[in-house]
């Protein structure tokens, strides 16, 4: 079995998302109470989001979202 070679760095895409919310946060961290509000509200700004935790929250496998 070959391994293909990876385009992007899995860790550094998520390094730099969480560098990116904690700058969001951080520059409207008045409109909310804790960082926990703010990722809330974030995923209730989301279609894409909102739709997985609300999979998840009723126990149901998430979509693809590519899938027809």
């Amino acid at each position: 079995m070959t391994t293909k070679n990876k385009t992007f760095d899995c860790v550094e895409m998520k390094r730099q998302s969480q560098e990116s919310l904690l700058r969001e946060y951080q520059s409207r961290r008045r409109e909310f109470g804790s960082l926990a509000e703010f990722l809330n509200a974030k995923v209730r700004e989301s279609a894409t989001a909102s739709d997985i935790w609300n999979k998840f929250s009723r126990g149901e496998s998430p979509t693809d979202p590519q899938s027809p």
